[in-house]
This record gives structure tokens, C-alpha cells and sequence, in this order.
């Protein structure tokens, strides 16, 4: 359970982070709900939902396998850890305007997280399965 308490934290905490950058453009926009039409806002909005899209499923992922195995693999840090890197590269990207490899790195690692995730999950699956 610990690869998926310290993952949580860090999204936790990237997270609030998140949240954080949202409400400084709000206050100095002066724009309580939507995005007013605020390109910088709309770019916070998106980076902090995205975040909120991925991240809940590979959490639910990680604590599944965690708790399905009598010990917590190297490769399941290395996914938990990934996470947290990969979410702190797109939000990074999606401040900076066009395209840029840091938001490139955070969709695509996003994707492979969740989808080695998912794989994994069904391995786990069928060993239970084949018992």
C-alpha cells in the first residue's frame, strides 16, 4: 500500500498546485466562473482537469495491483513515480504556449503509465483467474 500512498501524495500535492495556479489567473483576471475568455486562464483550466481526467484511474490502478500482490514490485514505484513526473511535465507544458515537448513527454508518458497500468492489471487478473 505504500507505492500507492506516496503516489497519492505527490498527485495530492501536484495538485493543489494545480488548483493554486487557477485561482491566482482567476483573482487577477477577475473572473469567477468559466474562462472569461482568458487564454492564460483556459490553459490553467485545462492543465488542472486534464490532471483531474488521468490521474484518479491510475491511482484506483496502482492500489489494485499493490493489493493484489504480496509485495509491491520496482515496477510499480517506477509507475507511481512516472505518474507524478509525467503529470509535473504536461502541466509544465500546458503554460507554455504552442507546442512543446514537455506537454509531448506528459500526454504520451500519461498514456503509457496508464496503459502498462492496465496491462498489468489484467495479468494480475488472470493469475487469480488461473487459480
Amino acid at each position: 500500500m505504500v507505492v500507492t500512498l506516496v503516489t497519492a501524495a505527490l498527485c495530492g500535492l501536484l495538485y493543489v498546485w494545480l488548483s493554486w495556479r487557477v485561482v491566482q489567473v482567476r483573482q487577477s483576471a477577475k473572473v469567477s466562473l468559466g474562462d472569461g475568455g482568458d487564454a492564460r486562464l483556459l490553459q490553467r483550466i485545462r492543465a488542472h482537469a486534464n490532471f483531474a481526467e488521468y490521474v484518479p484511474i491510475c491511482l484506483v490502478l496502482i492500489f489494485v495491483i499493490e493489493n493484489s500482490l504480496e509485495v509491491s514490485p520496482p515496477a510499480l514505484w517506477a509507475a507511481g513515480l512516472g505518474l507524478v513526473a509525467v503529470r509535473a511535465s504536461h502541466a509544465y507544458g500546458m503554460g507554455i504556449e504552442g507546442g512543446n515537448p514537455w506537454r509531448v513527454i506528459g500526454a504520451a508518458g500519461t498514456w503509457i503509465v496508464l496503459g502498462g497500468l492496465s496491462i498489468a492489471a489484467l495479468i494480475v487478473a488472470a493469475s487469480y483467474a488461473a487459480v
